[in-house]
C-alpha cells in the first residue's frame, strides 16, 4: 500500500507565501508524476501544477509565476511553494502521484492525499 502524507496548509493573508510538502510512503518500485490539485467550495477539484520524475513541470494558468513545484526524488516528497497568495487562492489541496508499486511495477496506479486547506482572507 502507498500513503500521501501532506503537510504546511494553515491561513495567510493577501501576498504572503506558503509551502506545501507531500511525502510518498510504502511499497513503492517507482513515481513518475507527483502533483498538487485543488478544489474551492462548491467547485470541482481543479489542476494546480504537476512535474514528473525527469524535472518536467507544468503548471495551471492561473498560478503560473506565483507557484513552484519542485520534487525530492530520492524522498518522493513533492512541494509546492506559494507565493503571492490571493484569496481565489482558498482551497483544499491534494496531493496526487503515479506510483509504480513493487508488488506490481509493470502497472502505475495513482494516489492522493488527505488534503491540507489553504485559506487565504484579511
Amino acid at each position: 500500500q502507498v500513503q500521501l502524507v501532506e503537510s504546511g496548509g494553515g491561513l495567510v493573508q493577501p501576498g504572503e507565501s506558503l509551502r506545501l510538502s507531500c511525502a510518498a510512503s510504502g511499497s513503492i518500485f517507482s513515481v513518475n508524476f507527483m502533483g498538487w490539485y485543488r478544489q474551492a467550495p462548491g467547485k470541482e477539484r481543479e489542476f494546480v501544477a504537476g512535474i514528473t520524475s525527469n524535472g518536467w513541470k507544468n503548471y495551471a494558468d492561473s498560478v503560473k509565476g506565483r507557484f513552484t513545484i519542485s520534487r525530492d526524488n530520492a524522498e518522493n516528497t513533492v512541494f509546492l511553494q506559494m507565493n503571492s497568495l490571493k484569496p481565489e487562492d482558498t482551497a483544499i489541496y491534494y496531493c496526487y502521484a503515479r506510483v509504480r508499486t513493487v508488488r506490481v511495477p509493470s502497472q502505475e496506479y495513482d494516489y492522493w492525499g488527505q488534503g491540507t486547506q489553504v485559506t487565504v482572507s484579511s
